[in-house]
């Protein structure tokens, strides 16, 4: 039986629902997914096997023009994935301005592998709108196979699924068959928890944050955590304590729900806040929170 294998890349600007899709496709919830932008941080691969195929999807941070040393970083994590691709997936919106971030979308053309243009959130929108971005995407990217999808209503999600199965290269499979991930128990760990900050609080404080799992002992009935949550200022961290810690409180109850959920265990879950001066414009600092490779 010819068996076949690649690396599936969701590529595009942020809010377009990049990582709602990821998780749609792999049938797991490994990409925290929030209404704010720049919630994905880091290149995450969900791996779905099958007797005769494996598909390495990859969910990307959103394309933004760079502020900070740790946003230019997460700009290499997405070109370097127009590059490493056999299928990339551009997703856009209905709501989207189609001349955001117009060079990274150049460079998506420029490459020689098959390009699916996912046009999500169809149901924000009326069909004669629809018809109108679908030419004019067809006029940008010409080669493109596009779309339209609703990925929240798993709306024609299956014949995406079935595309990318028909352009997927012939080869082995890239990773072990039992794999779900590239990724440690400890990375999905820190997703939970930064998850919970973009939903409890506002403005610049989840931008602000860089949760780091200090200790994790996994016994046969129960999950030990220790995990320290970075800010960049004093400020920031009387934030996120809140009044008598009230606020911390409420982030570890409903993280340590989510990942005895995910691990299928009980946890005990310790948070701590630390101060780590202007730690996304600090290239050891980066490094070691993984955004740069060392």
């Amino acid at each position: 039986m010819e068996h076949r294998a690649g690396f599936v890349n969701i590529l595009g600007n942020p809010n377009v629902g990049k990582s709602t899709l990821m998780n749609r496709l792999v049938g797991e919830k490994l990409s925290i997914i929030t209404s704010k932008s720049q919630t994905t941080r880091h290149r995450i691969k969900g791996i779905v096997n099958g007797e005769d195929f494996q598909i390495v999807f990859s969910d990307t941070p959103g394309v933004v023009k760079p502020s900070y040393k740790m946003q230019e970083y997460m700009l290499d994590f997405s070109k370097s994935a127009i590059i490493d691709a056999d299928i990339i997936l551009y997703v856009t919106d209905v709501v989207e301005n189609i001349e955001k971030n117009a060079d990274f979308i150049e460079k998506v053309k420029q490459s020689e592998v098959p390009i699916l243009l996912v046009l999500n959130k169809i149901d924000l929108t009326t069909p004669d709108k629809l018809d109108a971005l679908f030419d004019k995407w067809k006029e940008i990217i010409p080669r493109a196979e596009i779309f339209p999808i609703s990925a929240t209503e798993n709306f024609n999600v299956d014949n995406l699924y079935k595309r990318i199965l028909e352009l997927l290269p012939v080869g082995e499979p890239y990773f072990d068959k039992e794999e779900m991930t590239d990724m440690p128990a400890r990375f999905f760990v820190t997703e939970i928890i930064r998850e919970k900050i973009l939903l409890n609080y506002d403005k610049e404080i989840p931008y602000s944050v860089e949760v780091v799992v200090e200790e994790f002992k996994e016994g046969t009935k129960r999950i030990n955590i220790m995990a320290g949550i970075n800010v960049e200022r004093d400020s920031q961290k009387g934030i996120i304590i809140g009044h008598q810690g009230a606020a911390l409180k409420k982030v570890g109850t409903e993280a340590r729900v989510d990942i005895e959920a995910f691990f299928g265990k009980k946890v005990f879950l310790n948070l701590y806040v630390k101060v780590l001066k202007d730690w996304r414009n600090k290239e050891n600092d980066l490094k070691r929170f993984g955004y740069k490779q060392l």
